[in-house]
């Protein structure tokens, strides 16, 4: 496997880091966080600028799709920076969704809306109990005149008070924990019958709990099958938070290396210490495996192989969980009492590894998932 970037590939890479530094910088970001909405859209107007939320789009609906490399760049990137703007659900995840399921008239309305930014998507697929099984969907759709109607309830969706458009799974036929009979249906905001409950999570997302009481949803795909899109988008969405761990862990390592420097305990930085080279090394172990297996990843996301597909994502997914844990322990722990807290970084970067190695699938569900496709 060739893991040399191209010169485009690495121009992009620069101007992504570039924006970021003059945009995004942690006290900016502290301000975004502290807004009413909680993400900027001056930002996602940036983003939108650099073609970044066309990396999804096909070229025909003005996008540079598929683009994984592009995709691991920037979420890369975006990791460092701790992006609080809904990337992940609308330009990967819901965007990619969109690519494989939606019609011909669908995708020529949402597809060049979502690649301006003019629309944000979000997946809502989740629902209570279901310990990160796709195919548990307990939330049905019944026909009603000449469309369908929604009822149950989605938990945790990432992103869906930003969201304009919702992108719900619902079951019009089978059971849950069958993989038949589940359907995609797009749904705007302020719809009746839908509503929200939105909150922040512990790493500063924005997110809600979905209540559906009869709402009116478009059918998205054929009726009953899109289980293999989804299982296909979602492991997208995880390369993706790969990418995005990468970036946190360089990013906490890079951290906690300047403040060993300029420590200084009985006179000397504690950088000289023997045992703590050691931790930093071995935090730097960690982040390379992490590196090579977003890389991996990566270019496996869209394998037409399903089962090579599954076990590389869920290989990658168990490394970079485990790598993510393990640098944001140390970055914090070598930072001393201060490493909690709000006004230093690396406690924001420990806070979106965990939520990132919980994501999609925690690394027991991974690991699980690896055995059962060897």
């Amino acid at each position: 496997m060739d893991l040399a970037f191209t010169p485009e590939q690495e121009l992009l890479a620069d101007q992504v880091r570039r924006f970021l530094a003059e945009r995004y910088g942690f006290e900016a970001r502290r301000a975004i966080l502290r807004s009413r909405e909680g993400w900027s859209r001056a930002v996602w107007a940036g983003l939108a600028e650099m073609g970044l939320l066309g990396l999804q789009v096909p070229e025909a609906h003005g996008g540079m799709g598929p683009a994984p490399v592009e995709t691991l760049l920037a979420m890369t990137a975006f990791g460092k920076a701790l992006l609080l703007e809904p990337y992940f659900s609308s330009a990967v995840v819901a965007t990619a969704l969109v690519g494989q399921l939606g019609s011909a008239a669908q995708q020529a309305e949402w597809l060049p809306a979502l690649a301006s930014g003019e629309l944000v998507a979000a997946p809502a697929h989740g629902e209570p109990g279901t310990r990160h099984d796709l195919a548990f969907v307990s939330a049905a759709a019944a026909r009603r005149g000449g469309g369908w109607s929604l009822t149950g309830h989605k938990a945790a969706v990432l992103h869906a008070p930003a969201a304009g458009l919702l992108l719900v799974s619902a079951r019009t036929g089978g059971r849950p924990g069958e993989e038949a009979g589940i359907s995609l249906f797009a749904l705007r905001a302020g719809e009746k019958g839908l509503s929200l409950a939105p909150y922040r999570t512990f790493d500063g997302h924005l997110a809600a709990e979905v209540l559906l009481e009869g709402a009116a949803g478009e059918l998205v795909g054929p009726e009953g099958g899109a289980s293999p899109a989804l299982e296909a988008g979602f492991d997208l969405g995880v390369a993706a938070l790969c990418a995005e761990a990468v970036g946190a862990m360089q990013a906490s390592l890079d951290a906690t290396l300047d403040y060993v420097k300029a420590r200084k305990q009985f006179g000397v930085p504690i950088g000289k210490f023997q045992a703590l080279q050691h931790r930093l090394a071995d935090m730097l172990i960690h982040l390379e495996q992490a590196r090579s297996m977003s890389y991996l990843a990566a270019m496996r996301a869209g394998s037409a192989d399903v089962r090579v597909r599954r076990r590389s994502i869920s290989a990658a997914k168990v490394v970079v969980g485990k790598a993510g844990r393990f640098v944001g322990q140390q970055s914090v722990q070598l930072h001393g009492g201060m490493g909690v807290t709000d006004e230093l970084m690396v406690s924001h970067h420990f806070r979106r590894l965990t939520a990132i190695e919980l994501s999609l699938g925690d690394t027991e569900h991974h690991l699980e998932r690896f055995v059962e496709n060897a």
